[in-house]
């Protein structure tokens, strides 16, 4: 081998070595200087309330505390270790917190990704599907828990099948990521439930002498992931508050990241869906029927609800990895050079250097930048002046219940549709939005409502102009105000 072909291979593995941390630090950045587009979910503020009361009591909830309709009804929260994360960075940096742990979340699953499928396909191809993924996945990267469980996700799934692909069974020391996964979001479900179809690969493709051992390894490892996922303050109960979302039926189809996927228009997700297509009639791809099953499994899931859609992104190309490789395979390099000790040294300093550029950008832009949360979910002067006025029970929109219990006000509903259930739900929709306007004042009158806060531009505020009992006290571009008439309205007039 001449020295200049040696020294090539040396800086090629140096270069693949740095691979994923250069993806990842510019996903970093990336997300941090569009930080403020993170912050337009009101879930956010409830998300940090409870791990702060996390933090202040040195305990986890197991009952409602925040709402006046349902006091004391049992809750947990799957998502625990999330949100005190998020509530420390909060109280560290205020809203720049939340972004930066939210762009390091994304930054971790971008790195944990190349390098994945790094191990079997070129890296320019790695870089593309890591670029396509984040696309995919950019309407729902918002400051919330699922963001800190994705890197988690793909570690795992991507583990699991480089397990498969070797024909052999996962080993037990990945069992702590599935224990992390439980306590930082309940899409840990997903990960307990892939291990089937994925075991049947490794299976599918194992010698037959060796399949019987081979399956009843996987079956216990899936046993042992089952255990790792009850590791939390709520042991077994996890599993049920993970899944409680998924029996609300209706109402799924009327909170966004719930519905199902619409190709009325064209989508990032619809042109990946005929891009997938077009490859394996144009390439003659042919996969294993496990492989086409998690492949079914994970289309059929973003088509169903649009938060799917960062698990196809980033998990249907680990799928693909290896058939992908085998179809463009790569020179054989011989990396042994990148192995001595000059080689690591060259290779430790370059990360550090990537991670230093890293967080001084973040220093120097967080120095002239000021993060805020987008206005429309935060009706502050309407609140001011609920507060002046002293009103008990506000009858409020479901975007501004996160904000409402950031202010410490008992709120009449919020992002928690777990807690309040199918029923009540849809009742408040359907009567806010026009669909059974007769259902509103039935609803007023139950809960003894003093003041409705709710959408300027939605029905609830015209049908409330129309009920007799109620008056419209203020009104701005984010929220509008009824009292009912005989309550002290000494207010602000309306605009």
């Amino acid at each position: 081998m001449s020295l200049s072909f040696a020294n090539s291979i040396a800086m090629q593995s140096r270069a693949r070595a740095l691979l994923p941390l250069c993806v990842g630090a510019g996903t970093y950045l990336f997300f941090l200087f569009v930080g403020d587009t993170l912050l337009q979910d009101s879930d956010s503020f409830w998300q940090i309330k409870i791990g702060q009361w996390i933090l202040d009591h040195g305990a986890l909830p197991y009952t409602d505390f925040y709402s006046f309709t349902r006091p004391g009804e049992s809750w947990i929260s799957t998502s625990w270790l999330s949100q005190v994360l998020f509530a420390l960075s909060y109280a560290q940096w205020g809203w720049a917190g939340p972004v930066i742990l939210t762009a390091i979340g994304m930054a971790l699953t971008a790195a944990v990704f190349v390098y994945l499928l790094d191990a079997q396909i070129e890296a320019p191809r790695a870089v593309l599907f890591a670029m396509l993924a984040l696309l995919l996945s950019i309407h729902h990267v918002l400051a919330r828990p699922h963001i800190l469980a994705l890197p988690v996700m793909v570690a795992w799934v991507g583990l699991l099948m480089a397990a498969a692909d070797r024909r052999s069974a996962p080993s037990w020391y990945w069992l702590p990521l599935m224990a992390l996964w439980a306590n930082l979001h309940g899409g840990f479900v997903l990960g307990l439930a892939l291990i089937g179809p994925i075991s049947l690969e490794a299976v599918e493709h194992a010698e037959k002498g060796a399949r019987l051992k081979l399956f009843m390894r996987w079956v216990l490892f899936g046993v042992g992931a089952l255990i790792a996922a009850c590791c939390t303050p709520y042991g077994w109960r996890t599993l049920m508050g993970a899944t409680n979302i998924l029996s609300l039926g209706e109402l799924l189809s009327l909170i966004f990241e719930w519905m199902p996927a619409n190709f009325a228009t064209f989508t990032g997700f619809e042109g990946a869906l005929l891009g997938l297509i077009a490859l394996g009639y144009y390439r003659g791809l042919v996969l294993s029927a496990p492989r086409i099953f998690l492949i079914l499994f994970l289309t059929w899931s973003a088509l169903t609800h649009v938060r799917n859609i960062e698990a196809f992104a980033f998990l249907v190309p680990l799928v693909l990895a290896k058939p992908l490789g085998e179809m463009f395979p790569r020179p054989p390099a011989d990396a042994a050079d990148a192995d001595r000790w000059p080689a690591r040294y060259v290779t430790a300093l370059g990360a550090l250097m990537i991670v230093a550029a890293s967080w001084t950008s973040t220093s120097l832009y967080m120095g002239h930048h000021r993060f805020t949360f987008t206005m429309t979910q935060t009706p502050v002067a309407a609140v001011d002046l609920l507060e002046k006025l002293g009103v008990q029970r506000i009858f409020n929109a479901y975007q501004f219940g996160g904000y409402l219990i950031s202010r410490d006000v008992p709120v009449y509903v919020d992002g928690r549709a777990e807690l309040y259930g199918e029923k009540f739900v849809m009742d408040f929709f359907k009567a806010t939005e026009g669909k059974k306007p007769e259902l509103l004042p039935r609803l007023l009158d139950q809960y003894k409502i003093d003041a409705t806060l709710l959408v300027a531009d939605a029905p609830g505020p015209q049908i409330l102009d129309q009920l007799k009992g109620w008056k419209r006290i203020y009104a701005d571009d984010i929220a509008v105000i009824h009292v009912r008439e005989n309550a002290d309205d000494a207010a602000l007039p309306s605009k």
